[in-house]
């Protein structure tokens, strides 16, 4: 366990103004977070920090946060447990790929910003790209890539000078954009390593969407790890703002089995375990289910003189 006690205020990313309204207070001690509370794809313990909305932009948004050395500490020591879900992801975020191919300079280097064991490493050679690199802090992820792909993975968090500048045709950003704690500086560096008219594709949450709404507080999004959370608008604004051309914004879909939708849905504890145990003695516990269940996607591209 690692006792975090330093936090710091942030400002809205998008307007650079400290002027919102408070959704949710913080619920959890400090004291008791560790690297399990930052593993990927665990179930929803419903522990956020103070959640604000921006009175300017509608920027949903965690604040105060733990400083950044704290963050990345947390990362690095966070747990890989979703191998169960890889089939179904390299799926989903196959697809979108695709859907950006056509604007793509070339299919020569591909990178995946918080790549965990590189699973879409392996998806993007499969697709066709020459070269594929991946950034990962998390020491497990990175150990339980495939023996070929783990040289082609750094074990840092994003930042500027890892890479190449004008590198890159793609650019993948698939549930990690929520997590940085300095987007613009985040997207700065994205844009940097671009190559002219390469493209950056993101997958996250949307804090705009159905469930989010109906559900509030409850919703898993609003989780210790989300420092910023966005909706179509505000993806598009972030991007703009750091020089880059939106493509496209859309709702995403997931496809999943029943099973995980039930382990992740806010179900009250006896009732969700009464709904596995009762489809557990079925095969239908297993059926893979797609469905638009909250997540947005955006491709822009760079655009220089």
């Amino acid at each position: 366990m690692i006792s975090l006690y330093t936090v710091k205020e942030v400002n809205c990313p998008i307007c650079g103004k400290f002027d919102y309204k408070i959704l949710f207070k913080e619920n959890f001690a400090k004291s008791e977070v560790d690297e399990k509370t930052f593993s990927a794809r665990r179930t929803p313990e419903k522990v956020h920090y103070q959640i604000v909305k921006c009175n300017r932009c509608n920027l949903v948004y965690s604040n105060p946060i733990f400083e950044e050395e704290n963050l990345q500490k947390l990362y690095k020591k966070s747990v890989f447990t979703y191998s169960e879900n890889l089939p179904d992801l390299r799926e989903t975020y196959g697809f979108y790929i695709k859907k950006v191919e056509s604007a793509l300079p070339n299919k020569e280097n591909f990178l995946d910003i918080g790549c965990g064991n590189g699973f879409m490493l392996e998806k993007a050679q499969e697709i066709g790209f020459k070269s594929v690199w991946g950034v990962e802090p998390s020491l497990d992820s990175i150990n339980k890539a495939r023996s070929d792909i783990k040289s082609k993975i750094k074990n840092d968090v994003f930042k500027e000078g890892l890479f190449r500048e004008k590198f890159f045709d793609l650019v993948c950003i698939f549930q990690t954009l929520d997590h940085v704690s300095n987007p613009n500086g985040f997207l700065k560096a994205v844009y940097k390593i671009l190559k002219r008219g390469g493209v950056v594709l993101a997958i996250n949450h949307n804090v705009a969407s159905f469930f989010a709404k109906i559900l509030g507080e409850r919703y898993p999004i609003f989780d210790i790890e989300h420092t910023f959370l966005y909706d179509k608008e505000t993806m598009k604004k972030i991007f703009e703002k750091n020089g880059f051309k939106v493509l496209w914004v859309e709702s995403t879909f997931n496809i999943y089995p029943l099973n995980y939708w039930l382990r992740m849905f806010p179900l009250p504890g006896g009732l969700k375990k009464l709904l596995v145990n009762f489809f557990s003695v079925t095969s239908v516990i297993n059926k893979k289910i797609k469905i638009k269940a909250g997540n947005l996607g955006l491709a822009a591209t760079k655009v220089e003189p």
